[in-house]
């Protein structure tokens, strides 16, 4: 299924796609059965990715540096220095901690 964002063009990933969806509705497998039809289900979204290839990576990072520093302050009764450390973190280039 890696090899969906490896090919060189969206009509490539297309016939990858419905190649391998094929082949696991062939297999008989239940769950590779149940996994093809939620791939076919989200197709368009899947291939937009060639459309607009961009990674939600960074967010997802942005995310996690502030559930780490929610539980650092957990019981601190100052959200206002809170926010601030949240928007810090865009202005840094590596984890803020403490």
């Amino acid at each position: 299924m890696r090899q969906l964002w490896n090919q060189l063009s969206k009509y490539r990933a297309q016939k990858f796609l419905e190649h391998w969806i094929a082949r696991a509705r062939a297999s008989g497998v239940r769950m590779l059965v149940k996994f093809s039809n939620t791939l076919s289900a989200h197709r368009a979204g899947l291939l937009s990715y060639y459309d607009y290839p961009i990674s939600t990576g960074p967010l997802e990072g942005t995310n996690n540096k502030i559930k780490t520093m929610q539980r650092q302050a957990y019981g601190f009764r100052d959200k206002e220095f809170f926010k601030l450390k949240i928007m810090a973190i865009h202005r840094s280039g590596y984890a803020l901690i403490g």
